[in-house]
């Protein structure tokens, strides 16, 4: 599978997950849409200052957009990219948040919680992790 076939896949698993599996129904809400428009700008800065300096390189072959040269630095914006960044790195960024999200109010449902904040783990999340 190309890149960008597995951001796909992984965005559809993050919605199919979030609005029929665990029913926390995040992408329905406009508060996670306002929150995660300030992840998407930290992304953005992040993955273009990697890509823009060439740190993390990305095979033309596998994602949108063509391949540029060793010696040329990729596209600011166009040709399959957003700041340096494949289009793609968007898709998987949506899908690790939104999962995280899931998860994080699923164990919340659960009773799974630090309360107080200091201390030793309580019992609840020792059964869940299988430790006796």
């Amino acid at each position: 599978m190309t890149y960008t076939q597995l951001a796909v896949l992984a965005v559809l698993i993050a919605i199919v997950l979030d609005l029929y599996v665990f029913k926390t129904k995040l992408l329905r809400r406009r508060v996670f849409w306002v929150s995660y428009s300030i992840v998407v700008f930290f992304q953005l800065v992040t993955n273009g200052i990697l890509t823009g300096f060439g740190i993390v390189e990305y095979d033309g072959a596998a994602i949108i957009g063509s391949t540029t040269p060793q010696d040329e630095p990729p596209t600011f914006i166009g040709d399959g990219r957003l700041i340096y960044a494949p289009i793609e790195d968007l898709l998987f960024g949506f899908s690790l948040v939104v999962l995280s999200l899931i998860i994080w109010i699923w164990l919340g449902k659960k009773g799974i919680q630090r309360e107080p904040m200091a201390g030793p783990p309580r019992k609840s999340v020792h059964r869940l992790l299988g430790i006796k």
